[in-house]
């Protein structure tokens, strides 16, 4: 499906009811919204796919022959999905960072009956603990869309796992919790997700020597963060860097390919010591 074809016959429209700078910014929507619509209608495919958990094996490479770059030396990547979603959403991703030298990349499932962050967070960290002894690395990184991103922010600040997670990439995830969608509530995880929770409360709370770097990005056409720089770590105790995106919604932020190379960018840089300042940018 071709959605650009369409849009120029839309542009006259927009420019009479939308002048200047907001008819801009409707067609970035509209876009956006097609890109989605494109998206979920993909994954809804794949779906079925990324059901089951992913056979594990010892410290091998992908190998299904997509690696163009030579292999590096890097702690194995630990992919985590949204709500009510599994593994299949990184299939695009996890394929481009073996083809950029990335051979050691695992997606994890957790239950769509979880009802609870901490018990999914404690989850995380077992599989963690048998991805390093498996592997034979010290530490891993990890990449999680939404909800994805809030349980190994727990897992690494509030369980200890900084000693485990070396870099925390997150995609669309309510760090300071989003408003979106009030009839969700009745999912207790959704209550978790909510500005002022119990787990958002502990999320702000101090965390001195966190040695976890956080790499967040936030989209300003995120429909699901309420508002969109929700999705913005925003904690003087930690190392946190915010890319902004710009132009894409939530579900593309996981195969967008501009996303894409700000992740890699984010997992090969060195781990400093500094905080890096916001507002990066993604096109």
């Amino acid at each position: 499906m071709k959605v650009t074809g369409v849009l120029p016959l839309f542009l006259p429209l927009c420019r009479r009811m939308w002048p200047g700078r907001l008819a801009g910014l409707s067609m970035t929507l509209l876009r956006a919204t097609a890109l989605e619509a494109a998206i979920l209608a993909g994954h809804l495919l794949l779906y079925p796919t990324g059901l089951i958990q992913e056979r594990r094996s010892g410290a091998r490479p992908d190998g299904d022959g997509t690696s163009t770059l030579p292999v590096r030396p890097a702690p194995p990547v630990v992919l985590l999905h949204g709500f009510i979603d599994n593994r299949s959403v990184f299939v695009l991703l996890r394929r481009t960072l073996a083809q950029h030298g990335r051979q050691r990349v695992e997606s994890l499932n957790y239950s769509p009956l979880t009802c609870d962050i901490r018990t999914a967070a404690e989850l995380l960290g077992r599989h963690i603990e048998e991805i390093c002894e498996r592997t034979g690395s010290a530490r891993v990184d990890v990449v999680g869309h939404s909800l994805g991103g809030l349980i190994a922010r727990y897992y690494a600040q509030c369980l200890g796992g900084d000693l485990r997670v070396r870099t925390l990439v997150t995609l669309g995830t309510p760090h300071s919790g989003t408003r979106v969608a009030p009839l969700a509530d009745a999912h207790p995880i959704v209550r978790q997700m909510r500005p002022g929770s119990a787990v958002i409360e502990e999320l702000a709370r101090p965390a001195p020597g966190c040695r976890t770097r956080f790499v967040s990005f936030w989209s300003d056409l995120d429909s699901l963060m309420d508002p969109p720089e929700s999705a913005c770590v925003q904690h003087p105790d930690l190392d946190a860097q915010n890319v902004r995106v710009t132009g894409i919604g939530h579900l593309a932020l996981p195969v967008h390919p501009a996303v894409a190379a700000g992740i890699r960018e984010a997992l090969d840089a060195p781990h400093p010591g500094d905080r890096s300042a916001d507002g990066l940018t993604v096109a």
